[in-house]
């Protein structure tokens, strides 16, 4: 059940004047209590007590109305109840104006009134299998918010289908942002909700008429007193928020019902700004509606983001600053100045945290002023003219601004909090920065926040990650334009271009850059198209190695991505920092591909440039299915055609154990064939598909429709590479097969393969190199024989190395025979996040020994981690690739 309707049931019952079933329709709400249960109770067969006026159900419930004194009945029903042997979970007193319960279990009690009933729903959880704490990280407030919100903006549409769409979501924030105010001391407590009830018809028919009035009012800063005295309590706003006029808009009795509920139901002052803003952007959004609470950025993803950028620096200098009153006012001088920006900021979430960071920093070093025994007066130091935006849609940039305000306010608030005669009033709102609609990737940056080469500035954010094939043509041209078509820019993700506008931003000035990044630009051949002109300006200075970005929504399905810091080269920066999943590393430089060592950029390779056998695509067939035949269909052939045809293995018959064959006619006469009529009609057909086709090509390929399109098989043994292969698995499964097998173009092949060489591909080294280098699709390995495998670096290896990578190779390929199953099944996918599955333990343990030699023949100590190989294996590629060019 949605919070909403929890609320709705509970609202009804409260405003019931029949309190006779009170208690037995309150019950009702939490459905796991059964109505065959609440008829019986109501019957009277099981209420435990006798007693008039008392409901007691085993484990459940000892509940007593009273006409006397609420306190006093609480306190001698707790007497009986602590006598019982079997506690109920929750115990109820109430006359019908004030209300007291208890969780026997958790000892948290609720004393609040009665018409507020609704909104302490979710304390009688526990009858619905679900504990407080349990739901609370589920369904903050701010969801509650939102449904509500969802609800009133439907009915709103309704109302209003040819309404301007900017003038509805105007409304909705203004709207926000007076329940914000009243629940929160911005307002009187309820002064916007009684507004409502008290001067609105219930049919809400003059609604429009007192929003329009009030909201005018908001904005007006010189009151000369004449106003109507039910307007009198409102307070100037100012920040622009009330300026633009009110849309006309129609309401009825039913909006009137939910916008009053609103403010009667929600606690604001529970609301988290940062979750919020994302969540009424999806309210506002059909296409965002069904995923309600799945938009915003958990805080600890945020805080990794802009720790490292520059939160950890000045919390550093704070711990430096203690005990030194100068420093301390130099620092609380210079977190006024910083200027910060988000140049994708969707909601504000990135700005909003930051916000509060550097105003709980603020609050800490006036506390520290104050032990020290200094008298100061306050003065603000961080305000909301240091914070800017660009975000394409503008309602997301009034949700920005409103979010921001929310967030000033609560910091007010625990400013006064922590140093009480600290006092900084919120209104009237100040104005943000600037929070810019429009397009990030058409809008010169530097007219939103203009800098001098060293002012202290810090851009941040979660760009859109749309790869390459995804763009739509405006965007294809966004990004052209923004990275000025640099060669190769069709293949780049839509990302890059905030990184390339970053880059030039912050280059030649102290400014600095953190982006949430997919890891496709630090993977495959991206890199070599955007680093090397990234280089001409920035350097990495921090990053952050492939993990899951997730947000805070129950099933939320995170993706994989990077975070990276840059500086302009003009900084002299020695201690560089790579943060893997369980460690901090200290670097003096970063590579492109997140690794230790300088900046090199593999690029793709037509050939190996040493002894070692070349890999190519498998065969095409380019028959329309019609040469392929299922595991069936073979068996039904006639037992002489059958040795016409061979195995037939792409990626995934080799990794699922799929069975197919082919009709094999190389050096085959028609005279051979021609006999088994299958044979025969598959090769009609086959002719047919290729005349049929638009291409040149296959056309003149139906002058030999028995053969495939392109015939890379030998008549030798051959290595096989899945070209797509899980992410979630530590070694891509490939394998060895005989002349029997046509590896399809599916699947890369390398014939006329030493074992040994299977031996290295299937080692750490490789793998390591695989996910550094290779390219992704979506999110599984993608194999490139171009960018992988011709430019792995493979070291001068002894004859008795070699045999002793082969014999550890056999020892693999015995034990997937020995212990059955698919190679999907035997190297599972003990990567994966949710439901993962472990690799077979003897298929490890044997994997891992072929590691220790492999790693040997690369160094002989060995090597911490892949950090450590990728590293070298980088300086090899280079120091290669300088051979070559001499």
């Amino acid at each position: 059940m949605a919070i909403t309707e929890y609320e709705d049931r509970i609202k009804n019952i409260v405003d019931d004047s029949d309190r006779a079933s009170f208690i037995y329709d309150f019950l009702s709400v939490y459905d796991k209590i059964s109505k065959a249960t609440i008829t019986k109770l109501r019957k009277g067969s099981n209420n435990l007590s006798k007693v008039p006026g008392e409901v007691y159900l085993k484990n459940k419930l000892y509940f007593k109305e009273t006409l006397g004194d609420v306190l006093q009945t609480y306190s001698e029903l707790e007497d009986k109840v602590a006598e019982l042997k079997s506690k109920p979970r929750y115990v109820i007193v109430t006359d019908y104006t004030q209300l007291l319960a208890k969780d026997e279990e958790t000892g948290d009690s609720l004393d609040i009134k009665f018409k507020e009933l609704p909104r302490y729903f979710d304390f009688f959880l526990a009858w619905n299998g679900i504990e407080k704490a349990d739901f609370e990280k589920e369904n903050p407030a701010d969801l509650k918010a939102a449904e509500r919100f969802a609800k009133i903006y439907d009915e709103l549409l309704k109302s209003n289908k040819d309404a301007d769409r900017h003038g509805l979501n105007l409304f909705l924030i203004r709207l926000l942002f007076c329940l914000f105010s009243e629940d929160t001391g911005i307002f009187e407590q309820d002064l916007f909700t009684n507004y409502l009830k008290e001067l609105t018809a219930l049919d809400g028919s003059d609604m429009n008429k007192r929003f329009k009035e009030l909201f005018a009012f908001l904005d007006q800063q010189d009151r000369d007193g004449d106003e109507p005295a039910y307007l009198a309590k409102f307070p100037y706003v100012n920040g622009s928020l009330f300026t633009e006029p009110h849309l006309n808009l129609n309401f009825n009795a039913k909006i009137r019902d939910l916008i009053i509920d609103a403010g009667e139901l929600i606690g604001w002052q529970s609301v988290n700004p940062d979750i919020l803003g994302s969540m009424l952007q999806a309210v506002a959004s059909e296409d965002q509606r069904s995923h309600l609470g799945m938009h915003y950025t958990s805080v600890p993803n945020i805080m990794k983001v802009i720790k490292p950028l520059f939160l950890d620096d000045l919390r550093q200098a704070f711990e430096d600053a203690k005990g030194s009153q100068k420093k301390l006012n130099d620092l609380y001088d210079r977190i006024g100045k910083i200027k910060f920006m988000d140049p994708a900021c969707g909601s504000g979430n990135f700005l909003i945290i930051t916000y509060k960071e550097l105003r709980q920093l603020e609050i800490d070093i006036l506390k520290e002023l104050n032990r020290l025994g200094t008298a100061t007066f306050y003065v603000p130091s961080v305000t909301l003219d240091q914070f800017y935006g660009i975000e394409i849609e503008d309602f997301a940039c009034d949700v920005t601004r409103l979010s921001l305000w929310i967030a000033e306010h609560q910091m007010n608030v625990q400013l006064h909090k922590e140093i009480y005669d600290a006092v900084r009033p919120t209104l009237p709102l100040h104005k943000a920065g600037a929070i810019v609609c429009g397009n990030a990737l058409r809008i010169d940056w530097n007219k939103v926040l203009p800098h001098k080469k060293d002012d202290e500035v810090y851009l941040f954010g979660n760009p859109p990650y749309l790869g390459a094939r995804k763009q739509s043509k405006q965007q294809k041209q966004d990004l052209d334009n923004s990275v000025n078509n640099i060669k190769g820019a069709n293949s780049l993700d839509y990302i890059s271009g905030w990184f390339y506008k970053g880059s030039k931003y912050i280059g030649s000035t102290m400014a600095r850059l953190s982006f949430v990044t997919t890891n496709s630009i630090c993977q495959g051949e991206q890199v070599g198209v955007i680093w090397p002109v990234l280089f001409n300006y920035v350097q990495i200075i921090f990053a952050y190695k492939s993990f899951k970005w997730s947000n805070n929504a129950k099933n939320n399905a995170g993706v994989t991505v990077s975070i990276v810091g840059l500086a302009s080269n003009r900084n002299k920066i020695t201690d560089k920092v790579i943060v893997d999943s369980n460690y901090n590393l200290h670097v003096k430089n970063i590579s492109p591909y997140l690794s230790e060592g300088q900046d090199i950029i593999v690029r793709k390779s037509s050939i190996r440039s040493d002894n070692l056998p070349q890999m190519s695509f498998g065969s095409m067939p380019n028959d329309g299915g019609n040469l392929i035949l299922s595991a069936q269909d073979f068996q039904n052939l006639p037992e002489k055609a059958k040795l016409l045809c061979k195995r037939y293995v792409g990626s995934s018959e080799f990794i699922n154990e799929k069975i197919r064959y082919c009709i094999w006619l190389v050096d085959k006469s028609s005279e051979l064939y021609s006999q088994f009529t299958k044979v025969k009609d598959q090769i009609n057909l086959v002719k047919s598909y290729r005349m049929s086709s638009k291409r040149k090509a296959t056309q003149k390929l139906s002058s030999i429709p028995q053969l495939f399109g392109e015939i890379r098989w030998k008549p030798t043994n051959a290595i096989i590479v899945p070209a797509v292969s899980s992410e979630n698995r530590y070694y891509v499964p490939m394998g060895y097969l005989d002349s029997n097998y046509v590896i399809s173009n599916a699947a890369m092949a390398i014939y006329d393969a030493p074992l040994w060489l299977l031996g290295l591909l299937e080692s750490r080294m490789h793998m390591t190199w695989l996910r550094a280098v290779g390219g992704r699709l979506k999110t599984d390995y993608r194999y490139s024989a171009g960018l992988v495998y011709n430019t792995f670096p493979v070291p001068e290896l002894s004859t008795r190395r070699k045999n002793e990578i082969e014999d550890l190779v056999l020892n693999i390929l015995d034990i997937r025979d020995e212990e059955g199953g698919t190679l999907a099944e035997l190297y599972g996918s003990p990567l994966a996040e949710k439901n993962p599955k472990p690799m077979n333990p003897r298929l490890l343990e044997a994997h891992q020994a072929l590691d220790e030699v492999v790693d040997r023949a690369y160094k002989p100590s060995g090597f911490n981690d892949d950090n450590e190989r990728l590293s070298l294996l980088l300086k090899m590629y280079s120091e290669k690739v300088k051979e070559q060019k001499k």
